[in-house]
């Protein structure tokens, strides 16, 4: 007898009924209890990953995860990290309801928007960034779209999924979402930042921006303004983890400058509390390099000498 999940995630009762565990040992401290009848083997805490697969098969037959649940499935982690798991379809079990840790949403899909990924149906990537779009905050909704479209598909595309759904709840939230929206972006943390750059009043920049070092080697800039050759870059704790890390990151902030470049570095507790101060660094660093504005003064005072 073949048990759904197991042994990652499962059904209590039908593993019990396969003798593939007793009873007992579910209740024991070898497994979790994630949702009613729903268990998985004990060991780090459940991340929004196993969350996601105890709701599946929870919610019964007819479940399709959603939302983050699915982003986090396809490789596009972009969810805070206390985000309830979501499940959408309208033929779930009666007795399945939101509750805490899950999101249920009742939504009618189309069979063209369900993929189904190791036996586990999920909403496509179109379908989970127009949800995402439509029912987050703002600022949530654009880090995830930028998350999902990452070299999968152009964001304008959201925009005709949205015009053919027109009854759905939350659509003209999808159309304001579009425009402040870039594939390009490396990780949702550099789409956080970005966001403070653009919405503090200065230009756009350009994400993950190729530099070419002395070496014919390829650096890429979290976020760059070319002209100025400014770099302003997200500083994760990752950049440290080792001390080879941190030896590979001073070469790399080394090759920058030698090739021309200002790089600002930010980190999230300064994204967090003082994003006013990025944005005044930035454009103080922008003011300070205008190399078309200095080439025209240089040229006018040698018109001025002649």
């Amino acid at each position: 007898m073949t048990v759904p999940g197991w042994p990652e995630v499962f059904r209590g009762t039908a593993a019990v009924a396969a003798g593939l565990v007793t009873a007992d040992r579910l209740r024991g401290p070898g497994f979790y209890r994630l949702l009613p009848d729903t268990y998985a083997p004990a060991g780090e805490p459940p991340d929004l990953r196993l969350r996601s697969l105890a709701a599946y098969h929870w919610a019964g037959p007819g479940a399709v995860l959603g939302g983050y649940s699915s982003a986090e499935l396809l490789g596009r982690s972009c969810a805070p990290w206390h985000a309830p798991a979501e499940v959408v379809g309208a033929g779930l079990r009666s007795g399945a309801r939101s509750r805490a840790g899950v999101i249920v949403r009742r939504d009618t899909l189309r069979p063209d928007e369900i993929v189904e990924l190791d036996g586990v149906r999920i909403t496509g990537r179109l379908r989970t960034a127009f949800d995402l779009a439509r029912l987050l905050p703002p600022t949530e909704a654009i880090v995830a779209v930028d998350a999902l479209a990452r070299g999968q598909f152009d964001p304008a595309l959201l925009l005709d999924f949205a015009v053919r759904r027109p009854g759905l709840r939350g659509v003209r939230r999808v159309i304001d979402t579009l425009p402040w929206v870039d594939a390009r972006s490396g990780s949702p943390t550099e789409t956080r930042l970005r966001l403070i750059l653009v919405r503090g009043g200065l230009p756009r920049p350009v994400a993950q921006h190729p530099v070419v070092d002395d070496r014919r080697r390829i650096l890429w800039l979290d976020l760059a303004y070319p002209e100025q050759r400014l770099g302003v870059e997200y500083d994760g704790g990752d950049h440290f983890a080792t001390p080879e890390a941190a030896r590979a990151d001073a070469r790399r902030h080394t090759r920058l400058v030698a090739a021309g470049w200002r790089v600002l570095r930010y980190t999230s507790d300064d994204m967090r509390n003082a994003p006013g101060r990025i944005v005044a660094e930035v454009r103080g660093a922008l003011e300070r390099s205008h190399p078309r504005r200095d080439a025209a003064e240089r040229a006018a005072t040698i018109i001025e000498a002649r």
